[in-house]
Parts: structure tokens; sequence; C-alpha cells
């Protein structure tokens, strides 16, 4: 533990705050990728084999076959699959809200790996600025006994936050670009799901012979 301390010491010393900031944001972030993954894993997300199969089914009339193959899925989209099954076409945007509900619990978290892909650069150059005006000041109070070392370790130390600012910034946009970009796709999933459900390609069972059915376990 004073290991630890002592390094996050020297880690204040080089850096300043800034750098504690931006290390204490990078694991803020983390911490928010890493839950956002378990959730995605725990909700099923790509993973919808078993509801395209009972959609498949449904668009070929077999209700008996969607109903199974829907028993058997475990995507977080599979209750409004099943609420299309026994809705009608004007209930289209209904059905579109209950998805929206779902991908919005799925997207939270997103922009706050925004603001941190945006906002460290900006810290670590603030920092930057900061290292530099320390530097010029302790090189007017040399005075005529300038020691360039000195302004180059105030200059190395000041660029070392900007360094910082966009090692946490990088990472981060590229999850959030990730994770955006199967939300996307899982949209698609949905709109496609719903389309399909509601106007059918085959002769699909009435709405009320699935009511009669058991619900989906």
């Amino acid at each position: 533990m004073n290991g630890i301390l002592e390094s996050l010491r020297q880690v204040a010393d080089l850096g300043g705050p800034v750098v504690m900031i931006l290390l204490a944001v990078s694991v803020v972030t983390l911490a928010t990728v890493l839950y956002k993954l378990w959730q995605f894993s725990a909700a099923g997300v790509g993973r919808h084999k078993a509801m395209k199969e009972a959609v498949e089914a449904w668009d070929e009339g077999d209700l008996a076959a969607a109903l199974a193959a829907l028993k058997q899925s475990k995507s977080y989209l599979a209750p409004v699959v099943e609420m299309a099954f026994s809705a009608q076409s004007q209930d289209r945007k209904r059905l579109e809200a209950e998805a929206e509900s779902r991908f919005a619990r799925l997207e939270r978290g997103f922009r706050l790996l925004d603001s941190v892909a945006q906002l460290a650069p900006l810290l670590g150059l603030f920092g930057t600025v900061l290292g530099m005006i320390e530097a010029f000041q302790s090189l007017q109070e040399a005075g005529a006994q300038v020691d360039p070392s000195l302004l180059a370790g105030g200059i190395w130390v000041a660029l070392l936050t900007t360094a910082v600012g966009l090692a946490v910034a990088m990472p981060t946009s590229m999850v959030l670009s990730w994770l955006e970009g199967r939300m996307d796709g899982e949209r698609v999933t949905a709109e496609r799901a719903i389309s399909t459900v509601l106007h059918p390609q085959g002769r699909a069972a009435p709405a009320t012979d699935f009511e009669a059915e058991p619900g989906r376990a």
C-alpha cells in the first residue's frame, strides 16, 4: 500500500494535479468499459440466433416453430418479438419504443465515454500550458544565469500531461466507436425483426392462436 501511495506521489510531483485528475478519470473510464462489456454479454448483444430462427419461422407462417424457437432465445429483444407476434401493423411505434427503451439501457455510460474522449486531450493541453508558464517563470527568475536544462526539463514535464491526456482519450474513443457500432447493428436487427413479424411473407397464424399459447419460459 505504501508503495502505491509513493508511486502516486511521484506521479503527482512529476506531472502535477492535472496528471492526477487524468489518472482518476482513466480509472473511472476503465470501470465503465468493463461494466459495459459485462452488460452487453449478459444481455446477449449480438447473440440472436434463436430469435432470428423464430422470426424466420413466423415469416414462413409456422407459428408453432416460431414459438418454440423464441422460447429458446436468451436475447434481450425476445420480449419485443413476442409482443410483435400478437400485435397489428398499427402497433409498430409501440414496438419500436419498447426496443428503444432496451437500447437506452445498454447505451447508458456512452455519454461519459464520449466526454472523456473529448476532454482528456484538452486537460492534457491545459496541463502543458500550466507547465510552460511555470518553466518560463523559472527562466525569468534566473535572469542572466540561464540554465538551458532548466527550461528543457520544464518543457518535458509540461508535455507529459499532453501525452497522458492522449493516452486516456485514444483507447476510450476506440472502445466507444466499437460499442456504438454494436448498437447500430442491434437497431438494424430489431428493425428487421419487427418489420418481418408485422408483414410476413408467409401466411402466419392469427394473433388469437398465439394468445392461447402459454407464455415464453
